[in-house]
């Protein structure tokens, strides 16, 4: 589906949307009836969804030639991800977090090298040296940093990636990736494929 969006957002605005549901997701599961699970699902989705349609949509022109194998576009200041397929019919707008300060930023052109659903995680040389009580190695699952899907830069060490700790969502919160909702890069890996370009402004 493509999401025709508001032209504009303050950052108040869409951070405050970004905190409501964030706490929703992060909130403690409750036994539920099957009845009322649903309810709770689709309560979230149309929260996702509104929060979504708060960013202010871009155009793929400026930013790329063309969007041969598709282009995926990464605007560190409004903490937001844009996909356009190939031929243009699928345009996708999704929250993220991106990297805690300005020196684990990096800007620039890159591409999608390698998908892997269910990703390990160990962390970076520098990483490690900041904090060094981390593991050396998380296996997949609802420990692991990378959440349930990660797609690979053709930079070292970065990645588009899932995450389950959904507060991170909207902020600067990372060691350098981009972060996703777990549903969110679930999609997006179904998109995109080796050789997507990638813009990271």
């Amino acid at each position: 589906m493509v999401h025709r969006l508001p032209k504009s957002l303050s950052r108040r605005s869409f951070l405050g949307s970004t905190a409501a549901v964030a706490s929703l997701l992060a909130a403690p599961a409750l036994a539920q009836t099957g009845d009322e699970t649903t309810e709770i699902e689709a309560d979230l989705t149309e929260r996702v969804r509104r929060n979504i349609s708060s960013f202010r949509s871009l155009d793929w022109r400026p930013y790329f030639s063309n969007t041969k194998n598709g282009v995926v576009l990464v605007d560190i200041s409004s903490r937001a991800l844009h996909y356009w397929s190939e031929d243009q019919s699928v345009y996708k707008l999704f929250p993220s977090s991106v990297p805690l300060t300005a020196d684990l930023t990096r800007k620039g052109r890159t591409s999608i090298i390698r998908k892997v659903e269910g990703p390990s995680w160990s962390p970076t040389p520098s990483m490690k040296k900041r904090n060094p009580e981390w593991p050396d190695y998380v296996g997949p699952g609802p420990d692991n940093p990378l959440g349930t899907h990660a797609l690979y830069l053709s930079w070292t060490y970065y990645r588009i990636h899932g995450t389950h700790d959904t507060r991170k969502i909207g902020r600067r919160s990372s060691n350098g990736c981009i972060g996703l909702y777990n549903q969110h890069i679930s999609e997006l890996f179904g998109l995109t494929k080796v050789g997507t370009q990638v813009l990271i402004i």
